[in-house]
């Protein structure tokens, strides 16, 4: 008999592995608000330019606007979504739902259903690293993004086991419920809310400086490159006025 088995109700034990933890602490929403009109370009160039996913993950709308929410974390085993669709209810407004399917692209875990479900529940998209089917009716669903690694006519399974709101790997970043998501046509990257804060600081610089460089070439059709000549300098690169191919 399995160990778990023998434990007798009420005994503090975790069955990792199959697991729903129904709910956990989400940022206030005004501090997701706040993340709106950022691009993820920006986030991650404050991140070091080392914080998006993979590129292989990818909106069903190629040029699509941002979403942006509430991770709420799912990890299946290849090809099973019986822990998403037990999950969906417990999902709240606002959420983005981030589904850890291995990046297995040949068997489907999410489809139109599931999608819908989420939207009614007030999920704003789906992220996930593994594939989905119904591909054309969910690119139109209005105000539901659909982020993934592929698309498969292969349904799902529905045997489990699978883990809710736990910490997860989403296209090489670890992703933790209540991380605020921002994904948007270049990507998708996820801030921890400690340090969400900082990263809006940093971003709304680099964001205005990059408006400021766009207004300068509007305006005169250059743009301020000091900062590359000095990388250059400090590369001791040779400058040549004119080059000289002629045979010796």
């Amino acid at each position: 008999m399995a160990f778990w088995y023998l434990k007798k109700k009420g005994d503090n034990y975790m069955n990792i592995g199959c697991r729903i933890i129904k709910d956990f602490t989400r940022p206030p929403k005004e501090l997701v608000r706040q993340f709106y009109d950022l691009a993820t370009s920006d986030l991650d160039d404050t991140m070091s330019r080392f914080g998006a996913v993979d590129h292989s993950i990818t909106p069903l709308k190629k040029y699509t606007r941002s979403v942006v929410g509430t991770a709420f974390t799912i990890r299946l085993p290849h090809g099973d979504n019986l822990l998403f669709r037990a999950a969906i209810q417990y999902t709240k407004r606002g959420d983005v739902v981030v589904i850890d399917a291995g990046g297995f692209a040949d068997r489907a875990v999410a489809g139109e259903v599931t999608a819908k479900y989420c939207k009614a529940r007030g999920v704003k998209g789906l992220i996930i690293d593994g594939a989905t089917r119904d591909s054309a009716a969910l690119a139109e669903m209005d105000d539901f993004l659909v982020f993934t690694k592929g698309v498969s006519p292969n349904g799902p399974f529905f045997n489990g086991p699978g883990e809710v709101n736990v910490p997860i790997v989403v296209g090489g970043q670890i992703v933790y419920p209540g991380d605020i998501v921002v994904a948007d046509s270049d990507g998708i990257v996820f801030i921890r809310p400690d340090q969400a804060e900082q990263v809006l600081e940093q971003s709304k610089k680099i964001t205005a400086r990059d408006q400021a460089n766009l207004r300068q070439l509007e305006e005169t059709g250059s743009c301020n490159q000091d900062w590359v000549y000095e990388k250059l300098k400090a590369l001791n690169c040779e400058f040549v006025d004119m080059a000289d191919h002629s045979e010796k």
